[in-house]
């Protein structure tokens, strides 16, 4: 039911659909003062949620800081979180990664310059309807392809959620209590709600955020003034984390 709830939520909390109700208010209120209203409110949000610069700042606050790979210690198990792949039934023969694929490939790195000695790929299949081949097989697949022993990599394909995450990798690290240093990867904006999940479930870790969305600070005329639809997409990630971080807290999940 949580699982669906999600889902839902993250739906309505689309910006674009918000402007879309307030266009349409604007059009069918008998009020001529309400419809003045909704049409002002639909335009204002436009102006804000597209101005590249403010969604950065935003961003910029809500993720945090980078961490040096060379200030890094060396870590019994790099426990990367899914959500970064995508199931095609009508090519089954390969995996598609998106823009989060920095989750597997930083820690694959640090694999390489041998600060982490073993991954455990936690993430199941987030489809509502229908079956997918979970995200932590997908990514096995190709940290195989690039060459990491098999004896290294521990998969976990039952959660759906970040919650779910964090529980399942505990009950397998209880299997393997010398493993004590832990690193915890995931994209800087989920990394507050993921590493509160995780302590929640007894679970100690270092964070190591990847897949930065905030970028340097830039006061350019197209940076301050002219508007942008990856603003707008921007800010929707950033108000569903925010959300569900908080959701969460309330919860008691993290």
């Amino acid at each position: 039911m949580f699982f669906l709830l999600s889902k839902l939520l993250h739906f309505l909390l689309m910006p674009f659909l918000w402007v879309l109700l307030l266009l349409l208010l604007a059009l069918f209120l008998q009020s001529q003062r309400w419809r003045r209203i909704s049409l002002a409110t639909a335009v204002a949000l436009l102006l804000l949620l597209s101005n590249p610069f403010l969604a950065n700042e935003a961003m910029r606050a809500w993720e945090g800081e980078a961490r040096s790979l060379q200030e890094l210690e060396t870590y019994d198990a790099a426990v990367v979180l899914g959500g970064i792949t995508s199931y095609r039934a009508n090519m089954p023969d390969r995996v598609h990664t998106s823009k989060g694929a920095d989750r597997f490939l930083h820690p694959l790195q640090l694999y390489r310059l041998g600060k982490v000695r073993k991954f455990i790929i936690s993430g199941g299949s987030g489809q509502v309807l229908g079956t997918a081949l979970p995200e932590a097989e997908q990514i096995e697949k190709i940290l195989l392809m690039a060459g990491v022993a098999e004896a290294d990599i521990l998969t976990e394909s039952q959660s759906r959620n970040t919650r779910e995450n964090a529980l399942y990798t505990a009950r397998l690290l209880k299997r393997h209590p010398k493993w004590k240093n832990i690193l915890l990867v995931t994209s800087a904006f989920h990394m507050r709600r993921a590493a509160g999940c995780f302590q929640k479930a007894g679970v100690q870790a270092d964070s190591f955020n990847t897949d930065f969305c905030a970028r340097e600070r830039s006061y350019t005329l197209d940076e301050i003034i002219i508007p942008s639809l990856d603003a707008f997409a921007q800010w929707q990630l950033l108000i569903h984390e925010v959300t569900g971080y908080f959701i969460y807290k309330v919860l008691g999940y993290c």
